[in-house]
């Protein structure tokens, strides 16, 4: 069963909007990050930066799944974000994300919002990410 567009590269789906109000960019995903998609939103998050934004809010309702690079890009720009005073969030990432951030204990360095606000009850690696937030 030999496939008709083998050799032929198909990049896995992903779209990316991007939404400014002031200083703050809301960046929706759509469809699948990883090693051949992680570079255009790393692109795009890194954009925002360049162009003076303060707050990125990355929207994951729509994401399918993120694999280790998408993670990645994730990390760098949060990095990236706080060297210039501004900052990155995930918004809603799937169960399948979520366990790749707590499996990785990326939980920890990405500030993470939840339909609701609750967060994933972990028995005894640290304390409640609120407090966190409620510093700023």
């Amino acid at each position: 069963s030999e496939h008709p567009n083998r050799g032929v590269m198909t990049l896995p789906q992903l779209n990316i909007y991007r939404h400014d109000r002031d200083r703050r960019a809301l960046v929706t995903l759509a469809g699948v990050i990883d090693p051949a998609t992680a570079p255009q939103v790393r692109a795009i998050l890194e954009r925002c930066l360049q162009d003076g934004i303060t707050l990125i809010d990355v929207a994951l309702t729509t994401l399918d799944r993120c694999d280790s690079s998408g993670l990645r890009v994730f990390l760098d720009v949060s990095r990236h974000a706080a060297e210039t005073h501004a900052s990155l969030r995930l918004h809603h990432p799937s169960p399948q994300t979520e366990r790749l951030l707590m499996d990785t204990g990326s939980d920890r360095l990405l500030r993470t919002t939840r339909p609701g606000g609750a967060r994933p009850q972990r028995a005894g690696r640290r304390g409640d990410r609120h407090t966190e937030r409620a510093a700023r």
